[in-house]
């Protein structure tokens, strides 16, 4: 009896590890929201890392979290370094790419409470009397966060804080 439940576990065990490994290798999560305001008022706020204490969602996971701007101002080169409590983590994001009123792009690289690589893109598009703001990032999905992914939609996760954000983003840009 006691081999035939082991056997039983076993192949469950391997089923559950076989369907992970089938899982996408990577993932996206994107949010939007319909701002009234134009893309020339709500691109500084996400073009300038010092803005965005007044937005991101992320900000508020650590009162006593340490941030440390360095490179340029806004921008291409511009970087943000945090490191806080395990809510906070800690990391750094860069922007890659910044073109006027309708692109900023981030290289974001977590290292706590996981070691993560994704890019992150805001794109700004004239919609009727406003902006459409998407926010979206990519990333490579590693074996265990397949696995964990089967327990846990990340899609979810993450896109609460990027609806909470782009929320703020909105009500800021809209005073």
């Amino acid at each position: 009896m006691f081999a035939t439940i082991l056997i039983i576990l076993v192949v469950i065990v391997a089923a559950v590890l076989t369907y992970a490994a089938t899982r996408p290798n990577d993932f996206v999560v994107t949010r939007s929201a319909s701002i009234k305001a134009p893309a020339e008022t709500i691109f500084p706020l996400i073009n300038d890392f010092r803005r965005w204490p007044e937005w991101s969602p992320f900000e508020k996971l650590d009162p006593g979290m340490r941030r440390t701007l360095s490179g340029a101002e806004s921008g291409k080169g511009a970087a943000y370094a945090w490191e806080g409590n395990s809510k906070a983590g800690k990391g750094r994001m860069e922007i890659t790419n910044s073109v006027p009123s309708s692109l900023v792009s981030l290289k974001l690289d977590f290292e706590k409470p996981f070691r993560a690589n994704n890019s992150v893109d805001f794109t700004l598009s004239p919609s009727g009397e406003g902006t459409t703001v998407t926010w979206a990032m990519r990333g490579a999905r590693p074996f265990i966060a397949k696995l964990m992914g089967l327990f846990m939609n990340f899609d979810t996760l993450i896109g609460k804080d990027f609806e909470a954000g782009l929320g703020n983003l909105k009500r800021l840009a809209e005073r």
